[in-house]
């Protein structure tokens, strides 16, 4: 055994692949239905730690992890995050987890005069139950002592196993139906007019009485297919080309307009065909489709966007995206031409920007560094939160000038899976050594305290959040995520509530529940340090 330790002493990038691997491998034990999935890696380096206590990788590479992960959130879910800001939803999100972390922070303060705790120990516990090391650092930062980072490393395990065994009982007990959203699909309708009321009118007014979510692709007249306009008057046994991802609306198109021929389009292509290329191209990654200008002389219309597993219908306003698949049609003669301008690399949709990444990364760094002045309280610093906060916004925008913040889903996918895997593993690592040996010292009464802790925080915000403001509980899922703060129960949330409502209530309550944390802190150490 000797031999091992130093073995894994010696080799710590050794050390924090092997603890990935085995993590993965303990997360894939099912008892029940219930699995820790990514999670498990944090517990397998405070095992490694604990055995090996000079194994732990620099700090840095943590960090590093960590950065990759928020960036890679921010990126994705930055418009639903600005969109859930200004919801009742989102505010009520918001609130619930506010009361949470002073909910918590209430109970860390009692063990003060009720359990004889010192205020850096508590407050440090109230920091490893929120798993925020930004608070840990602004409590070490005030205390010049190491009794916070003591009641940090017993209530940290807690701060990530706690809430995780919380929504897995949550789940048990609720009983809640969750269906994923189905992939949607765009299906096509040859409608022949022959109602009279529409026979001589402009395409346009057709178009203002279409069911919700129906749009006019084509339109075939005198044995030619031809792009609509809106000028373009109707004719009676006119063909049009109707899309929708609803089949209960194509019918309804159907029997306002005329009668359904299919065939009559969709086996001429001789003047239009359809034709499917990805967006890869910078020049058009980043626009929103009423801003694009297709090249002189080309004559085509976008008619489907496929995004992920999910079809949508086009609008002047939707933003193409790398890695978008756009459907159009066009005359087979322009069909070099379109994939010039859209790029259409498949290798081109999974590269990275990696000038946008480090230009923006650097920024929201540079962000976190500033000191927060609050007038008779203290100065703090976000650190990590700013750039989660940068990284929303970017993806908000998408894109800047040049500079296209977006990245490609799959790559963003492997970017901050690959991010939280590496930083559970160093902080895992890291922990073991120092959590043994304060349960050892202290014995089990620090872990009762670190429990309770976090069971408030829990317990309050999932209250608040189902039976208070009634959110639904994937997002409540995600909110107690986003309030205890460790990706990996954000990992877990997303496994038993498989949509992405999780991901976008984390996105809504981590930065602004970091900054309550560093606050509730500074004022606790001002009021009471004493």
């Amino acid at each position: 055994m000797q031999e091992i330790r130093i073995l894994l002493e010696t080799q710590p990038l050794l050390t924090l692949f092997l603890t990935v691997a085995l993590g993965y491998v303990v997360g894939e034990i099912n008892i029940k239905g219930f699995s820790l999935g990514s999670g498990a890696v944090l517990f397998v380096g405070l095992a490694v730690g604990g055995f090996a206590p000079k194994a732990a990788p620099p700090a840095l590479i943590g960090t590093l992890g960590l950065l990759l992960f928020l960036y890679g959130v921010g990126i994705q879910y930055g418009a639903q995050f600005f969109r859930g800001m200004t919801t009742p939803e989102g505010l009520k999100a918001n609130a619930a987890a506010f009361l949470g972390v002073l909910g918590a922070g209430g109970v860390a303060l009692a063990l003060v005069p009720l359990a004889g705790v010192r205020i850096d120990e508590a407050l440090g516990m109230f920091a490893g139950s929120g798993t925020s090391t930004a608070t840990l650092q602004a409590i070490i930062a005030t205390f010049q002592g190491d009794g916070a980072a003591v009641g940090y490393s017993v209530a940290y395990p807690f701060g990530v196993a706690g809430p995780i065994l919380c929504i897995y009982a949550l789940k048990a007990i609720l009983k809640p139906k969750i269906e994923q959203p189905a992939n949607q699909v765009i299906e096509l309708a040859e409608i022949t007019v022959h109602n009279s009321e529409f026979v001589g009118q402009r395409l346009s007014a057709l178009a203002a009485r279409l069911p919700p979510g129906v749009a006019i692709a084509a339109i075939r007249r005198a044995h030619h297919n031809q792009l609509p306009s809106d000028g373009f008057i109707l004719h009676d046994d006119d063909v049009l080309l109707a899309t929708s991802t609803s089949p209960e609306a194509l019918k309804k198109a159907t029997a306002l307009f005329g009668e359904l021929q299919p065939g009559r389009m969709t086996s001429h292509r001789e003047d239009l065909d359809y034709l499917r290329v990805f967006a890869s191209s910078k020049a058009v990654v980043g626009q929103a489709l009423g801003d694009l200008r297709f090249p002189e002389g080309v004559t085509a219309s976008i008619i489907q966007i496929r995004r992920g597993d999910a079809d949508m219908l086009p609008n002047p306003e939707l933003i193409l995206e790398f890695g978008d698949r756009v459907g159009l049609l066009a005359n087979r003669k322009d069909s070099k031409t379109m994939r010039k301008f859209f790029g259409d690399s498949i290798k081109g949709t999974a590269e990275l920007s990696f000038i946008s990444i480090g230009i923006g990364a650097a920024i929201g760094l540079g962000l976190g560094l500033i000191p927060i002045v609050i007038p008779g309280v203290a100065r703090l610093t976000l650190g990590l939160a700013a750039l989660l906060l940068l990284a929303l916004w970017l993806g908000k925008v998408r894109r800047t000038g040049p500079f296209v913040w977006s990245m490609p889903l799959s790559a963003n996918l492997v970017l901050r899976n690959f991010g939280l895997t590496i930083f559970l593993a160093q902080v895992g690592i890291a922990s073991g050594p120092k959590f043994f040996a304060t349960v050892g010292a202290q014995g089990v009464g620090f872990l009762a305290y670190g429990a309770l802790i976090l069971l408030a925080m829990v317990l309050i915000t999932a209250a608040l959040a189902l039976w208070v403001f009634r959110l639904p509980f994937d997002t409540t899922a995600g909110v107690i995520s986003g309030a205890t703060g460790n990706p990996a129960i954000l990992a877990f949330a997303g496994r038993v509530a498989p949509t992405d409502k999780p991901d976008v209530g984390y996105a809504m309550i981590f930065p602004s529940m970091t900054v309550a944390k560093i606050v509730f802190v500074q004022v606790a150490a001002a009021l009471f340090g004493s």
